[in-house]
């Protein structure tokens, strides 16, 4: 998408899923403090720390998995190079070949292709959402467990990415139930965990068989710092953290420990600190992203819960997706991310956190204007 971007000088971006501001000062501080304390006192950065993460920050998230997920302390907490890392070192230590995974269709990109990577794609079985909501049809998800044996895990992105919308405590208990029944791992993917809107809230199900995975990249600004964590039950089957720290030992080793500092700023900053930008992002950017986007009409608009996501179908005529992401950003200088790439052709992903609000309101109006020349059928997309 970068490349798109580049090729018509002056596009914005609505594709790419961060956000705009800068970590909080408290993590800040802690780097500087270590970074200008280096040539006089022995450096506590350069070397190898412990494949899990370092201990203190490891505590801190096991504190914080109880008092901000529920999750008790029978959780433990795997420090990781972001939650990108997360996922490709649980699909490593729990996949064989043979095995299948569920996915449901919107999906992540990046959790189908590390899949399709690790066990081919005929390998990855792609549930359906249900229309009305877009929620993962746990229907579907019953039966096909009943007859597929070889399932080994069930992927959920809550709140998700791309679509925004949020599953209730009832469907993700009984997603963990329906797993825990036939022996079939959960993992879920809670990056989104701290962006949630009009009274839409996140939850964690507790179980040993249910992997959860956590970032510190979007509610802490912190992308570039690669820091995210697996939390998983001190119980879990199949000697878990071994077969995951095996893993780990393997591709990185550690987290780097200069961010690991980063993160335990982070932490000391807190959800206070994350509500603020949530709550600003939900009345200025969402809001722009939101208004444009109305034109389409009510039923191609995926009802936006949580995340920094806006999913929406195109106008009859238009479901080549791929075709009009290049069209808006050739004719109206505006990116987003074609449906198709996360299994939802027709549709568009539009992402409103990676611009400050001034920024967002221009490329929300650029967003519009090509969106109206869809809806009114005047568009010239070959």
């Amino acid at each position: 998408m970068r490349a798109l971007v580049a090729s018509t000088e002056g596009t914005q971006s609505l594709a790419q899923g961060i956000v705009f501001w800068e970590p909080p000062p408290q993590a800040l501080s802690r780097v500087q403090t270590i970074v200008k304390n280096m040539d006089t006192e022995p450096s506590i950065i350069h070397g190898y720390g412990p494949d899990e993460g370092m201990p203190e920050l490891r505590e801190e998230l096991v504190r914080k998995l109880g008092n901000e997920n529920s999750l008790s302390g029978d959780y433990i907490a795997h420090v990781t190079h972001g939650a990108q890392q997360a996922f490709a070192n649980i699909v490593l230590a729990l996949v064989d070949e043979g095995d299948s995974a569920v996915l449901f269709a919107p999906y992540y990109f990046n959790h189908h292709m590390m899949i399709s990577m690790t066990l081919g794609t005929e390998a990855m079985q792609i549930g359906p959402c249900t229309r009305d909501t877009f929620h993962p049809d746990l229907a579907w998800l019953e039966e096909h467990l009943a007859q597929h044996p070889r399932t080994k895990m069930v992927v959920l992105v809550n709140p998700n990415n791309p679509t925004g919308v949020v599953m209730t405590k009832d469907e993700l208990d009984r997603a963990a139930a329906l797993c825990k029944a036939h022996n079939v791992w959960l993992v879920i993917d809670n990056t989104y965990e701290h962006f949630t809107y009009e009274g839409h809230e996140h939850y964690c199900p507790s179980d040993p068989h249910v992997i959860h995975i956590f970032s510190f990249s979007k509610a802490f600004g912190m992308m570039g710092w690669r820091q995210g964590y697996i939390a998983f039950h001190k119980d879990a089957p199949g000697n878990l953290a071994a077969q995951l720290l095996k893993v780990q030992d393997t591709v990185p080793i550690c987290a780097t420990q200069l961010s690991q500092y980063m993160s335990l700023g982070a932490l000391e900053a807190g959800r206070p600190w994350v509500n603020e930008r949530v709550k600003m992002l939900e009345d200025t950017n969402r809001a722009y992203v939101l208004d444009a986007v109305s034109c389409l009409g009510e039923d191609a608009l995926v009802p936006s819960e949580g995340a920094i996501y806006v999913f929406c179908k195109l106008p009859e005529g238009y479901e080549d997706d791929d075709k009009v992401v290049e069209w808006l950003v050739k004719k109206h200088k505006i990116c987003v991310i074609p449906g198709s790439s996360c299994g939802c052709k027709g549709y568009i992903r539009i992402a409103f956190g990676n611009l400050p609000a001034d920024a967002c309101r221009d490329a929300a109006a650029r967003l519009k204007s090509g969106l109206l020349e869809l809806v009114e059928k005047t568009a010239k997309i070959h």
